[in-house]
């Protein structure tokens, strides 16, 4: 009988841990056989390579540095930060300007390449968090659920895995960002492979800077995707916790000039919750907003058009004291 219930309970581990290798690459593997109390718990097998990334950064202590390296991961830095900044939260969840499908591709491949899930799942989440903004249905409010539960453990749990397209339905109707949401592990994959294969090549053609496979794998995508990682959450906890609130909207959200230089813009977040409609997001000339600067470059090279700033009397709207002047109220 005990021998049974040692092969029963292989089994139940096996099938569990083939469950979460699905989920891994398949995101629509859902949750169906779960019970209704278990949604709220941490499927810690799903979010392993999560917590592996992390302990993969002190390899750097074996690979050293170089600087084309660290010029590396700071570029992916960036340009990761813009398609995250840009186009997952300006474009996929607000719809704040338009673009061609090619374009559109492109910076949901970008985006996806950050190793935070697909775009359809990401906008889902994020418009059904500006319907709820600090309620208690809100997925990941500091108010409700602490600051690490909004930092990061919102997205581990069970019920949180799904995309909800019925939230997207505008861009769930192109297959390509279907097939990009539901094998959102696959960038991610092509990238690292493609930087340790790039080191390997600088190695042998090019000695004197000092890189190779490892290197670039570990500053290139570890690095830098765990940096860009916590810089990205900051919005959800720290932008709801710190800062200063200029208008009276109906949640947390701070402005923090920081996280603003952090996120390239996303700081500016009081701003952001009083008017989500804008592609703008450091309201004021002063609030220095990096995803705008981009924007408009795109913009002014025909990339994408129709971009939709902050109108005047929205500036002004529902201020609270905190020095800023009707007269101020310009672009």
């Amino acid at each position: 009988m005990s021998a049974a219930l040692d092969v029963q309970q292989e089994q139940t581990g096996l099938r569990a841990l083939l469950a979460a290798v699905r989920r891994w690459l398949d995101s629509e593997v859902d949750y169906d056989e779960v019970p209704a109390a278990q949604a709220e718990r941490i499927d810690w097998l799903r979010v392993l390579p999560f917590l592996l990334m992390h302990v993969a950064c002190l390899a750097v202590i074996w690979v050293g540095w170089s600087p084309i390296a660290v010029a590396v991961a700071a570029g992916l830095y960036a340009l990761r930060m813009l398609a995250i900044t840009g186009f997952y939260h300006r474009y996929f969840s607000h719809k704040t300007f338009k673009t061609s499908r090619p374009m559109q591709l492109i910076f949901a491949v970008l985006g996806a390449s950050s190793v935070q899930r697909g775009p359809l799942w990401w906008a889902a989440h994020h418009r059904h968090h500006h319907a709820h903004a600090d309620k208690a249905t809100d997925a990941h409010s500091p108010r409700h659920r602490g600051f690490w539960y909004a930092h990061v453990a919102w997205f581990m749990n069970r019920k949180n895995h799904r995309t909800r397209h019925d939230l997207v339905r505008d861009f769930a109707r192109y297959p390509e960002l279907r097939f990009l949401d539901r094998y959102a592990m696959l960038v991610p994959v092509l990238l690292a492979v493609s930087l340790f294969i790039c080191g390997l090549v600088l190695e042998r053609s090019a000695p004197g800077l000092g890189t190779n496979g490892w290197q670039m794998l570990v500053w290139g995508f570890v690095i830098s995707t765990v940096v860009l990682y916590h810089a990205t959450f900051t919005v959800n906890s720290l932008a709801h916790t710190f800062g200063r609130r200029r208008y009276a909207t109906r949640d947390d959200s701070r402005n923090n000039i920081w996280l603003a230089l952090l996120t390239f813009g996303e700081g500016w977040h009081n701003n952001h919750h009083h008017y989500p409609g804008s592609a703008r997001q450091g309201f004021f000339w002063w609030e220095i907003d990096m995803t705008w600067y981009f924007l408009r470059l795109l913009q002014a090279l025909g990339l994408i058009w129709d971009v939709r700033p902050v109108p005047p009397r929205i500036r002004t709207a529902r201020l609270i004291a905190d020095g800023i002047t009707p007269a101020e109220a310009r672009p």
